[in-house]
């Protein structure tokens, strides 16, 4: 079993996929990881809808990108997509919300899309977490309902055998942090 630091190091944004299918136990446990995600006021505001038909995750992945932006075109690849819709939170935190600010319904879908994607990478899966799409088009394809919003889709699947752990970029502790005041 590896550390927790070690995951979080293994768990990177995959941009290419094998052909592998994913055995629906495997997505089943993401969903769970993500389903015991912490929620402000347990609100859990989250809907998961797993896309893994292939003609219909064809038509889901080809609304992530369009002719002038083609930078999602890999998700056409991934072999499952997620798709994680903005369900209606308690009644506290949408008081809580407009009287803090703080829009913690999309926090909460955070959380539960890195639980999801952290026991991905556990399971050896690659994923991807998009945030350009038309939400237009795959509302429709998922038939979401017109008061639900599309929060992020995350594509997940199986890295080719060369697919290489990448350096993490990141700027360092001592430029981030600071201790007891700003």
């Amino acid at each position: 079993m590896q550390s927790f630091i070690e995951l979080v190091k293994l768990r990177q944004s995959t941009r290419k996929y094998s052909s592998k299918e994913i055995p629906v136990e495997m997505l089943e446990q993401c969903i769970e990881a993500a389903r015991l995600a912490p929620s402000a006021s347990n609100s859990q505001p989250w809907k998961f809808v797993v896309v893994n038909e292939k003609q219909l995750r064809e038509k889901v992945a080809a609304a992530t990108w369009d002719p002038v932006i083609r930078f999602n075109k890999f998700v056409s690849k991934a072999p499952a997509l997620v798709v994680i819709t903005l369900e209606e939170p308690k009644i506290i935190t949408k008081v809580g919300k407009m009287v803090k600010k703080k829009d913690w319904p999309h926090m909460d879908i955070g959380i539960a899309a890195e639980h999801f994607c952290l026991q991905a990478s556990e399971l050896g899966m690659g994923t991807c977490m998009i945030g350009w799409f038309n939400e237009k088009a795959i509302k429709k394809l998922l038939e979401v309902p017109a008061k639900r919003s599309i929060a992020l889709v995350i594509s997940i699947g199986f890295p080719p055998e060369d697919y290489s752990l990448r350096e993490k970029q990141r700027k360092s502790a001592s430029e981030i942090t600071s201790w007891n005041k700003y």
